[in-house]
């Protein structure tokens, strides 16, 4: 039976398995800018600030009921929470927690947030066998680079297909981290590769269900297992990623070899990574952002006869709910987002719990939400003009929202952030000590200093 193909077998691909596991294995430590060092602690601290945030959502519960009944071993933290489980379920259930809140780290070029599957996987791991800051946050940057390099190769036409890409590459930097934290070889850390890439995790039909959350944790465990596996023996391909039947190539339509290649060891995409000052889907933004603006101009939800969006296409096919019933769905609904910011000048966790979502209120000014698709906009742009009763129009127009590389959070705007998550979980005292073990994460001499003060 003949079948139907998109684009023919690159049969000459670069062996990219052997390149990455090169990379991961043998990169100098802290070989790079004091920059990518800085921003490999900021990505720490804000990874860290989410998870331990939704600590006690009823997602992060349910996983962990369900975790123990496997009756696991006592091997890591779940952070934010008393409890301990064996290091794989903690890489899950904190990968889980990380991405409850859609308030973690986003690579923008990619849309994926690396640090849940990464980060999550890489300090179960050295929790558990009392591994230096240092190699840490080693670890982080070479397997956020390696997860973030596979996703450029094939953003956006692996996305467009389905694949939530924090979770489908995520495995990969997973396993790259928790390789180089045991200290494999090239050839092991290839296996390890090899091994995760055979499970991609993630569907981008999950969004707005708990199951969303669930795909960077279940990448952070997978990877996790990989690198276990491949340090005891366990084989791959070696040519797993980038075979005609490896995962790119089964993956994707979009095979961008050089992006795997060029600069590496010299570029880092940690470079890149941005931090929301908003709790939902990065798309949205903007036009939180714009609101934000409607009401320091002195804009009132009783003076709105209307609020009129362009935007583009890319903004209503991922959070075009228009009635959102619960708080995940409000993370995905621009007009949500929009009513939020312009009632309350601000987005974050509390703006999208459920009592808030179905706020009379808050529905009355969604309502007057309005969209229309202008393709000519950027993805990450946004026109605002919000009409008024007395027949006044004010526009806000937002090229770089908030949070963008052009616009980032500064430490203290982060710090801010961190604290608002942290303090309601573990108290203000120790919101304070885990803010300064954070900063000066390369320094500990064994993470469990750190982990200890993320439970109660």
């Amino acid at each position: 039976m003949a079948r139907n193909t998109h684009v023919p077998a690159d049969l000459a691909a670069p062996p990219i398995t052997s390149i990455l596991a090169k990379f991961a294995s043998t990169h100098p430590s802290r070989g790079w800018s004091e920059a990518v060092e800085h921003e490999a602690h900021r990505t720490f601290y804000n990874w860290l600030g989410c998870a331990i945030g939704a600590a006690h959502h009823e997602a992060a519960d349910a996983a962990l009921a369900a975790v123990q009944m496997l009756e696991p071993a006592a091997q890591a933290s779940v952070l934010g929470r008393s409890e301990k489980v064996d290091m794989g379920s903690a890489a899950l259930l904190n990968g889980i927690t990380s991405h409850t809140f859609d308030f973690d780290d986003t690579h923008l070029k990619t849309i994926i947030h690396p640090a849940g599957p990464v980060a999550s996987a890489v300090l179960a791991l050295a929790e558990h066998q009392g591994i230096a800051g240092r190699v840490v946050i080693d670890a982080l940057v070479l397997g956020i680079d390696v997860a973030c390099r596979i996703g450029n190769t094939m953003y956006p036409d692996h996305y467009d297909r389905g694949w939530h890409i924090t979770g489908s590459t995520g495995m990969l930097g997973a396993a790259a981290g928790c390789a180089r934290v045991l200290g494999l070889n090239e050839q092991q850390t290839a296996m390890a590769l090899g091994i995760a890439a055979s499970q991609p995790v993630g569907l981008r039909e999950q969004f707005g269900t708990m199951t969303k959350p669930f795909h960077p944790g279940g990448a952070a465990r997978a990877g996790l297992m990989s690198a276990l596996m491949a340090s005891k023996g366990f084989t791959s391909s070696p040519r797993a990623i980038e075979a005609p039947r490896g995962f790119v190539q089964v993956a994707s339509d979009k095979r961008a070899w050089h992006e795997v290649t060029d600069e590496l060891g010299e570029r880092f995409e940690i470079s890149f990574n941005t931090y929301k000052p908003f709790a939902c889907g990065i798309v949205i933004h903007p036009s939180i952002d714009a609101c934000v603006q409607l009401k320091d101009k002195g804009i009132t939800p009783d003076q709105v006869e209307r609020i009129e969006l362009r935007v583009h296409s890319l903004v209503l096919e991922l959070t075009g709910k228009k009635t959102p019933r619960d708080g995940l769905q409000g993370k995905f609904s621009v007009y949500h987002g929009c009513a939020v910011g312009l009632i309350y000048g601000k987005a974050g966790e509390d703006e999208f719990a459920d009592a808030v979502v179905t706020d009379p209120r808050v529905v009355a000014l969604r309502d007057k939400v309005q969209a229309t698709v202008d393709d000519s906009i950027h993805e990450a742009s946004v026109r605002v003009t919000a009409v008024l009763k007395d027949g006044r129009s004010i526009e806000v127009r937002v090229d770089h929202a908030i949070g963008s590389l052009e616009n980032p959070l500064s430490d203290s705007q982060l710090e801010g952030k961190f604290i608002s998550l942290v303090e309601p979980v573990l108290g203000a005292a120790k919101a304070k000590d885990i803010t300064a073990s954070c900063w000066s994460l390369a320094t500990l001499a064994d993470v469990r200093a750190l982990t200890a003060l993320c439970r109660p």
